[in-house]
């Protein structure tokens, strides 16, 4: 397989790992991230300042990053890591809160989008 392809492939396992992320708080309120996602876009259509925070535009703008680089020929590198940087800051600080408080839903939610990114970067800074 082409290298393009795979880069391309990567890339789209990225975006997805990212919608799987999951989240809890308080006693009976748990989300994953496309769930939350749609109410986010929802809400951005009717009510944009709701969701004016970095912790919502930053995740969607590196996820449409990414999906731009599905549509090059040859996905860019500096877009790649753009993208991943945008929403490793999320899922980062998620993975870390499981951590923390030892919710292990989101410590396994958040794993598969940590590796892929890993294994995203090493293969476009492959030389």
């Amino acid at each position: 397989m082409a290298k393009f392809n795979q880069l391309k492939i990567i890339n789209g396992l990225v975006i997805f790992a990212s919608l799987v992320g999951y989240l809890e708080w308080g006693k009976d309120n748990h989300q994953f991230l496309a769930q939350a996602e749609l109410e986010v876009i929802s809400k951005l259509l009717t009510d944009p300042l709701s969701v004016w925070h970095p912790f919502t535009l930053l995740p969607m703008a590196g996820q449409i990053i990414l999906i731009i680089t599905l549509f090059q020929s040859s996905p860019s590198r500096r877009l790649t890591t753009i993208g991943i940087a945008c929403l490793g800051i999320l899922i980062v600080f998620m993975f870390l809160i499981g951590l923390l408080g030892m919710h292990f839903k989101i410590i396994a939610s958040t794993l598969p989008f940590v590796v892929l990114a890993i294994i995203a970067l090493r293969m476009h800074y492959k030389k």
